[in-house]
C-alpha cells in the first residue's frame, strides 16, 4: 500500500519544504480482535503540524500520521464481534488505552498513562489501509458521507468534549477563539443544542471572522477587541499563548476558559507580564485543558451529528496532495476542515 509518512522532525514547515514523504508499506496484518480498514478519507489536523515540528513528538519514525479516519471494513480478526465485513467505520485520536487503570475504569481513557494516539504512537490514516482494535472503532452515521464524517472524529469530537467541559446552558454566551476545523463545528453544534446561546468568535484572520458570521456567530472580532458582552465561557483552539491569556478578562464571574490544544508554542513572556489577577482570574474563574479524547466523546458526538445532520465545511484534497493540505493549514488557508480523499 502507499502511505504518507513523517520521516524526520523539522523546525518549521514552509512553502519550500515537503514535510511528508510517500512510501510503500505492506498492508497491515491484523490480530484476532483487530479490523482492517480500506481508508476512503482522512481529515487533516493541525496536530500533524505539531508532530512534524516537534511539539508533539511521534513515538517512532517514520510514522504514518492522520487520526480522522473513515473507511470500509475489508478484513477482521476471528474474535471481532461488533463489526462486519463491508461496514462503514471510523477511528479517531484514541488508538488504545490500558482499560484497567483508575481513569479507564471511570470512562476517562484520555487520561490513561498508557494512552496511545493514532498517527503519533501508532500508524494512522494517511494511507490506503489502516488497522485498529475493535474497541476503538466506531460505526459511521448512515446519513453522512465518508468525507464529511472524517473531521467528526477529531475536530468535531474533541470540540464536543471542550463544549461539555465549558458546561454552558441555553441562554448563556460563549467565545470561540480561533475559527478553524474544530471551532467551526462547535459553532454548528451550539446552534443545534443551544439555540439561544450567543456565539462570539475571535480570530486574527478576516476571512475566518467573515466565515463565522456566515455560519451564525453573533459577533466576530480581533482577539484584542473587548466583546459587546462578557462571556460565560471561552473555548481556545489556537497554538499560541496570547489568545487564551487575553480572553480571561472577557469572562464573567465564574466563567470558564477551556484550552483545546495538544501543545502551545513557546511562552511569550511579554504576554504573561500583563496577566492581572483582579481582572483576569479573580471571582472564581476557571481554566481547564482538554487532554486527548474518550470513546464516549466520539460515540456521543457521532449521534449528535447524525441527529442534527451536522456537516463540517470541508475542502477536499486528492491523496497526492497531502503536503499541500499541511502547508495550507500552516499558512492559515483555512475554511472549515481539510480532508484527504484516499480512494
Amino acid at each position: 500500500m502507499k502511505a504518507w509518512v513523517i520521516s524526520e522532525i523539522i523546525s518549521k514547515i514552509s512553502d519550500d519544504n515537503h514535510p511528508l514523504k510517500l512510501m510503500e508499506f505492506e498492508i497491515p496484518k491484523i490480530s484476532k480482535k483487530e479490523l482492517l480498514i480500506k481508508v476512503h478519507a482522512c481529515g487533516v489536523c493541525h496536530t500533524e503540524i505539531d508532530e512534524i515540528e516537534g511539539r508533539a513528538v511521534p513515538s517512532f519514525l517514520p510514522i504514518i500520521p492522520g487520526h480522522q479516519i473513515v473507511g470500509e471494513v475489508v478484513d477482521k480478526g476471528n474474535e471481532v464481534k461488533r463489526f462486519k465485513i463491508g461496514e462503514r467505520i471510523g477511528a479517531g485520536w484514541i488508538y488504545s488505552a490500558c482499560g484497567k487503570c483508575e481513569f479507564c475504569l471511570r470512562g476517562l481513557e484520555n487520561l490513561c498513562e498508557k494512552f496511545e494516539a493514532t498517527g503519533k504512537d501508532a500508524h494512522g490514516g494517511y494511507a490506503e489501509y489502516f488497522k485498529i482494535h475493535e474497541d476503538f472503532a466506531f460505526h459511521l452515521p448512515q446519513n453522512i458521507s465518508y468525507e464529511n464524517c472524517a473531521p467528526l472524529f477529531c475536530a468535531g469530537a474533541i470540540g464536543y468534549r471542550a463544549l461539555k467541559l465549558a458546561n454552558v446552558r441555553d441562554g448563556d454566551n460563549i467565545g470561540l477563539v480561533g475559527f478553524g476545523a474544530s471551532n467551526h463545528i462547535v459553532l454548528k453544534v451550539i446552534k443545534n443544542l443551544f439555540p439561544h446561546i450567543k456565539i462570539f468568535v475571535f480570530s486574527r484572520n478576516e476571512k475566518e471572522r467573515t466565515f463565522a458570521l456566515e455560519l451564525g456567530a453573533f459577533w466576530a472580532g480581533q482577539i484584542n477587541q473587548f466583546p459587546p458582552e462578557r462571556l460565560n465561557a471561552v473555548i481556545d483552539t489556537t497554538p499560541v499563548w496570547y489568545p487564551p491569556i487575553s480572553t480571561l478578562k472577557y469572562l464573567k464571574a465564574s466563567g470558564k476558559l477551556i484550552i483545546n490544544a495538544i501543545r502551545k508554542e513557546d511562552i511569550d513572556k511579554e504576554c504573561l507580564l500583563y496577566l492581572n489577577y483582579e481582572n483576569d482570574l479573580w471571582k472564581e474563574k476557571e481554566i481547564k485543558t482538554v487532554a486527548n479524547i474518550t470513546k464516549k466523546d466520539i460515540e456521543e458526538f457521532l449521534m449528535v451529528a447524525s441527529e442534527f445532520s451536522i456537516y463540517p465545511e470541508i475542502e477536499k484534497y486528492p491523496f497526492s496532495e497531502a503536503n499541500k493540505a499541511i502547508i495550507d493549514i500552516k499558512n492559515r488557508k483555512i475554511r472549515g476542515s481539510k480532508v484527504l480523499i484516499i480512494d
